[in-house]
């Protein structure tokens, strides 16, 4: 290809990725995409093309929907071990945000709410509330009608209003947060930590990626003692991270986030989602397999002093 086809490629990159993204809840599964999609617009006859952005919006859409229907992808989803790959704020792959439609489907309580979805609506959902797609357009990248997928945004739509129960909160609010609960959990205190959660507080951990499934609890009362012990350092702890960690905090899909690094790697994430100005979800990733992104955008960037030097 000659630059100036492969520029126009790059120019539509990031949108795509971040379209791929919020449609696979996979950083590298969107790049996978990307680069599919790439692949085929080199082998396309071009000039037959009239709008190269809305031939590759399509192309995009579909390799995502073949991989969410996917045998493989399917079962891996179902047997409890999938959870959405975290993104640290400011991360181009986290596309527009201008609205708090765009803002909320790219949460971990959105992206985990659309594995619900079928595979149509969440393309719906997806192509009308983040990117503003006319009904039109999306019949023509589904190749639905223009009544379906009204049917299929209206029924994604409902679904997740009725499931969605955290808060959007801003970047001050979000530090906050962090410093509070991490000064509670590491209190050795539950009490303060029962401050902080809603007595139906959920939690959800991938077990560093040592578990099978995903470890799922309930109850503020559990959660507190769980998150006691859990930010109890320990030796066996610090060898399992592969060193003792600084304690930061940041801001993950939107949400407050408790992240833990040694020196520019990001060895775990906790992610606390709010409602009613308390704690109602946590959600702890520290499997390196979905953590490759976030510490790439990490070690980019300078960071603010940590609350904790050397947990």
């Amino acid at each position: 290809m000659d630059t100036a086809t492969v520029e126009r490629f790059e120019a539509s990159r990031t949108r795509l990725a971040s379209l791929a993204y919020r449609l696979l809840g996979s950083a590298a599964d969107a790049e996978d995409v990307v680069q599919d999609a790439f692949l085929r617009w080199q082998a396309a006859d071009r000039e037959r093309i009239e709008v190269a952005e809305a031939w590759l919006t399509r192309v995009v859409t579909n390799l995502s929907l073949d991989r969410l229907r996917s045998a493989k992808s399917r079962r891996e989803r179902a047997v409890g071990a999938w959870l959405p790959e975290p993104l640290l704020d400011g991360d181009p792959m986290l596309g527009p945000a201008e609205t708090i439609e765009q803002r909320e489907s790219v949460t971990l309580a959105v992206l985990t709410l659309m594995e619900r979805l079928s595979p149509v609506e969440r393309a719906v959902y997806v192509l009308r509330e983040a990117f503003s797609h006319s009904h039109a357009e999306i019949a023509e990248i589904l190749d639905i009608t223009e009544s379906a997928s009204q049917q299929h945004a209206l029924r994604a739509r409902r679904r997740i209003a009725a499931e969605r129960n955290v808060s959007e909160v801003d970047g001050a609010s979000a530090h906050r947060i962090v410093e509070a609960f991490v000064a509670a959990a590491s209190s050795g205190r539950t009490e303060r930590l029962l401050e902080l959660l809603t007595d139906d507080a959920t939690a959800i951990t991938d077990g560093a990626g040592m578990a099978e499934k995903l470890l799922q609890f309930s109850g503020s009362e559990r959660i507190a003692m769980i998150l006691r012990a859990g930010f109890k350092p320990t030796p066996a702890k610090r060898k399992l991270a592969g060193g003792t960690p600084s304690i930061h905090s940041g801001v993950v899909n939107g949400s407050p986030a408790i992240i833990a690094a040694i020196d520019d790697r990001v060895v775990g994430v906790v992610v606390l989602e709010v409602r009613d100005d308390k704690v109602a979800i946590v959600r702890g990733v520290a499997s390196p397999a979905r953590l490759g992104r976030l510490t790439e955008e990490w070690a980019r960037r300078k960071h603010t002093d940590p609350i904790i030097e050397s947990w």
